[in-house]
């Protein structure tokens, strides 16, 4: 299967030549993944470090620029919709800092491939609480708000708001992409809602994800504030569409 790995930067000069490599070499374990990466302007030169590694591997890393920072979520979409135009058939989506453990990528393909789920999560709740450098009040505010979610929404997922995950095309094009309204944490609590909704089949597989040691955190409290209120919208509208 032809799979592809979406990574969105914004000031990630000091790990994506590191991570680039990283996935790059999972070649030499039989996995061939290429990777599009999303750079929402980045004033750090991000950018230019993707374009040399990209004469290195001209075939198999791809690089889409944004004029500004428009947001996880718009990064994503616009990622999904490029790669769907290029007819590839798993599609994953990770973080460019290491907090995602980029050997875990065989798990989630494997996960879709050979058990055959249509949606594949990298989890850090499903075997307990495996989350490295995190302070407890940040565990805490995480794992409850999976909880919540899991309240409001109905679905039995754990790690609710995770952003490592597998796709298989089907998916991306079953949901209305245009029609996705939130860009942070819940954006992707919104793609694991509407993939549960139309009944597609979701494996967590369990991960240990490390906070980031290089680069700033993009995390802000509207996102939490977006969250928390659009989970509630998003469920309200659930009950006035049709899902089939």
């Amino acid at each position: 299967m032809q799979s592809i790995v979406i990574i969105p930067t914004y000031n990630e000069k000091e790990n994506i030549a590191e991570m680039i490599n990283a996935v790059m070499e999972l070649s030499s374990l039989g996995y061939d993944f290429h990777l599009l990466i999303i750079d929402d302007g980045s004033p750090d030169g991000t950018a230019e470090i993707i374009k040399e590694h990209q004469k290195i591997f001209p075939e198999k890393l791809f690089l889409e620029q944004r004029k500004g920072k428009l947001g996880l979520g718009t990064a994503y979409i616009h990622g999904f919709k490029w790669t769907l135009a290029k007819n590839y058939d798993l599609i994953f989506e990770m973080d460019a800092d290491f907090s995602h453990n980029p050997k875990d990528l065989i798990q989630l393909y494997d996960a879709c491939t050979k058990e055959n789920f249509d949606v594949a999560i990298g989890s850090r709740y499903i075997q307990g609480v495996n989350v490295v450098n995190w302070p407890m009040s940040r565990v805490l505010m995480s794992y409850f708000a999976g909880y919540y979610v899991r309240f409001i929404t109905g679905m039995k997922i754990m790690d609710t708001t995770a952003g490592f995950k597998c796709y298989k095309s089907e998916v991306l094009r079953k949901i209305e992409l245009d029609k996705i309204k939130f860009v942070g944490y819940a954006f992707q609590i919104e793609m694991k809602f509407l993939a549960w909704k139309y009944g597609f089949k979701i494996k967590e597989v369990p991960i240990i994800f490390t906070e980031r040691t290089k680069g700033q955190s993009k995390m802000t409290v509207g996102i939490f504030k977006e969250a928390f209120l659009g989970v509630i919208q998003m469920k309200i509208q659930s009950l006035f569409k049709h899902f089939s």
